[in-house]
């Protein structure tokens, strides 16, 4: 059995005791061991949710990170603290550019917020810009080069250049595929790369059928004919998965994706737990 847990996420089940966060994390349990992909916004969050999970992230085999962003990152420094040294680390080889929001004409780092050398003297750098299997079956969808449908953007996301200022190409954004028994479940953490290109892009590198879609679609800017995009897409090309949107997912996109595919579509809370057969 392959368990999928939501460890951090801006909501979290009704009267569970779990603890929401402007943030994103998963645990992924296999019978080859478990990943932890993202850390949320704080490690308080993520470790009071772990403990209710009945977690000990000291047998994490492997970590791995979507982006660099401080919702996704946030957790690390804290984390670390509770993993066992050399962890192996995953992640986009462009993790370490530092990031920025715009607001008005000041520019705030939202990067990460633990230094190279911290993350190198307790962990493993693993980083890479194509796919890597971090244990047998779990996979990350490495960078997403073909980006031919619209992006999951923000207008205020920046990085800085020697021409400049420059809009965040969110090189470093990546996913996780899970190979299941019944077919393919992709893990989003915000979905900058844009939800449509990155399920053209595990259904070109990976064999099966996208049986779940769960996390960040990064919806929450997408235009109504964005909306209608996606749905008619996931529909007439993925043969409509089961889809838990979550964190940046936004409230428009989690109602039309309802509207749509009604029980196949459902919110992804901080305590909610998926099984897939192996």
């Amino acid at each position: 059995m392959i368990q999928v847990r939501c460890l951090v996420e801006n909501t979290a089940k009704t009267s569970s005791g779990f603890w929401g966060e402007h943030g994103m994390a998963w645990h992924i349990q296999t019978p080859a061991g478990q990943v932890l992909f993202d850390t949320g916004q704080s490690g308080e969050v993520l470790l009071h949710n772990a403990a209710l999970f009945g977690l000990d992230l000291a047998q994490i085999d492997a970590l791995a990170l979507s982006h660099a962003h401080y919702d996704h990152t946030g957790g690390l420094p804290e984390i670390l603290q509770h993993t066992r040294p050399g962890v192996p680390l995953y992640a986009h080889a462009d993790l370490f550019r530092e990031r920025f929001s715009k607001h008005g004409d000041a520019f705030e780092s939202i990067g990460l917020r633990v230094a190279r050398a911290d993350l190198e003297a307790h962990s493993e750098l693993r980083l890479s810009t194509g796919p890597v299997e971090l244990l047998p079956g779990v996979w990350t969808t490495g960078e997403i080069t073909d980006r031919t449908s619209f992006e999951g953007r923000s207008a205020s996301h920046f990085i800085h250049t020697a021409d400049g200022w420059q809009p965040d190409p969110y090189c470093d954004d990546l996913s996780l595929v899970l190979e299941t028994g019944a077919g393919l479940v992709v893990l989003l953490g915000c979905g900058h790369a844009g939800l449509l290109n990155i399920l053209a892009q595990v259904r070109a590198h990976f064999a099966g059928d996208i049986i779940a879609i769960a996390g960040g679609t990064h919806l929450t800017s997408a235009t109504d004919d964005m909306l209608q995009q996606a749905v008619e897409t996931l529909a007439a090309t993925y043969g409509t998965p089961r889809i838990y949107p979550g964190h940046c997912s936004g409230h428009r996109a989690t109602v039309a994706l309802g509207s749509a595919f009604g029980d196949q579509a459902q919110p992804c809370p901080a305590g909610m737990e998926l099984s897939f057969a192996e």
